[in-house]
């Protein structure tokens, strides 16, 4: 089983540990084999927001192994800057030797400056908050900070920028390991949705289309997702949200850029792209759970311009 390992060093801020933490938890909910454990590397940490952590085991009790992941959160910046902090040496020469051992490190905010002082960024693009992106271009000149992007991978490295953005790593993450349905059905139960990097060349049907805040837009995509055999006429989706079907039109377009249809469209392509995978699976059955009338419609979709 995959171990998703979180460190807990002095002075964390809570959204940066938590975050990430609820993403994996919600989807260990749904399927996803992981386990979620915690070490610090000194003891008696305390958050910035005065929250202690006891019964926390030393990082050197972890037995950690290829295709694990390791996580760095942010941390106050004032210890950041402190002697204290840069005096972890033996902390940072484990965090490199996991990265040499195929494990996954992975910095949330100013976390990754702990992974610059494992030697880590060198030659390596990465990012961090806003406000730190000078400071750690400065402190790590051999670094390639890249600005005004939520999270980046460089070789088995990834760093993300502050706070929140924790939680779209943590989707990236997960997104690659169980693909964008899976991440999506957990984005919606967290309640959020996943903004990809401008990096991320991948499109997703699943997860496109969601740069908007639309309660009843989200409703609509979702029932979508979940009810692509059905004949989702435009009368019954805007009967489901209080609206008209003229103005579920209108703004359905206007918060997506597409049309209702043809975002339904896409979404049957992708499934029934999915659904061929598996030689089990007539034509004619694959149709019938995608929503095409007959086999010869779905063909005709499929087959490029």
């Amino acid at each position: 089983m995959r171990t998703l390992a979180f460190i807990i060093p002095p002075h964390v801020e809570l959204l940066d540990l938590a975050g990430p933490v609820q993403v994996f938890t919600e989807a260990k909910t749904y399927g996803f084999e992981a386990d979620i454990r915690f070490y610090k590397y000194e003891d008696g940490a305390v958050s910035t927001s005065g929250l202690g952590f006891d019964k926390v085991v030393n990082y050197n009790d972890a037995h950690l192994k290829e295709d694990d992941y390791v996580f760095m959160p942010g941390m106050g910046f004032e210890y950041v800057s402190s002697i204290s902090f840069r005096a972890q040496h033996e902390f940072f020469k484990w965090l490199k030797e996991c990265s040499e051992n195929k494990i996954t490190v992975c910095s949330i905010c100013n976390g990754a400056f702990a992974l610059g002082e494992a030697g880590l960024l060198k030659n390596t693009e990465c990012t961090t908050h806003w406000k730190r992106v000078k400071a750690l271009q400065q402190q790590f000149p051999d670094a390639k900070v890249v600005a005004d992007i939520l999270y980046i991978k460089s070789n088995n490295v990834y760093t993300s920028a502050g706070i929140s953005a924790g939680i779209d790593l943590a989707l990236a993450i997960l997104e690659s390991i169980k693909g964008p349905l899976f991440t999506h059905k957990v984005a919606r139960e967290l309640v959020v949705y996943h903004r990809r990097s401008g990096r991320h060349k991948q499109q997703s049907i699943y997860l496109d289309y969601r740069n908007h805040i639309n309660p009843q837009i989200h409703e609509v995509q979702d029932y979508l997702i979940d009810n692509l055999s059905k004949e989702n006429s435009i009368e019954h989706l805007a009967s489901l949200v209080g609206m008209s079907p003229r103005n579920l039109s209108r703004v359905f377009k206007e918060m997506t850029g597409c049309t209702v249809l043809e975002y339904l469209t896409q979404l049957r392509k992708e499934y029934a792209n999915t659904m061929l995978n598996n030689p089990e699976y007539t034509v004619e059955y694959i149709a019938s759970k995608c929503g095409f009338k007959s086999a010869r419609q779905l063909h005709r979709i499929l087959k490029p311009n």
